[in-house]
């Protein structure tokens, strides 16, 4: 499995975590930056992995800024990304079993380095169900194709 990785400065102490311990498992990992606590936009960094996921360069990516909330808000104007602010392990599994959820956003000063790494390892392992809930992402998808004409 390939994934994108990026954080701005908020996040960049737990992407450097998250992004060791997904590399220890075998994962194919693009870090998409930043490579300093130094500011920057979250918006450019969320444009940058979501983008390189939807046109299928990467088959999931992982989002962190200092709440998870900034990064994931970018993430979802595009259209197609289901980015999923998980902050325990059920959100996690939930967002991948029932919405197909390809970005998965953290929060470095929410989420402490240990949850964060299960959380992950959740949301990578973990399938999407489909059946009743494939008409529910559709209508997700109905509801982007209406908006964004």
């Amino acid at each position: 499995m390939k994934i994108a990785i990026g954080s701005d400065h908020g996040g960049f102490v737990l992407k450097a975590e998250i992004l060791k311990h997904i590399q220890s498992k075998g994962y194919e990992i693009k870090d998409f930056g930043c490579y300093s606590v130094e500011s920057i936009d979250y918006p450019d960094v969320a444009h940058e992995v979501a983008g390189a996921v939807i046109k299928g360069e990467y088959d999931k990516g992982i989002l962190i800024c200092g709440t998870g909330i900034g990064i994931s808000i970018a993430a979802n104007k595009i259209p197609g990304i289901r980015a999923a602010l998980c902050g325990d392990c059920f959100s996690a599994k939930a967002s991948r079993e029932h919405n197909d959820s390809n970005i998965l956003a953290l929060g470095e000063r929410v989420t402490g380095v240990g949850l964060a790494k299960m959380i992950t390892d959740i949301w990578l392992a973990t399938e999407f169900e489909g059946g009743r809930h494939t008409g529910r992402v559709n209508k997700i998808s109905d509801i982007e194709c209406k908006y964004n004409k």
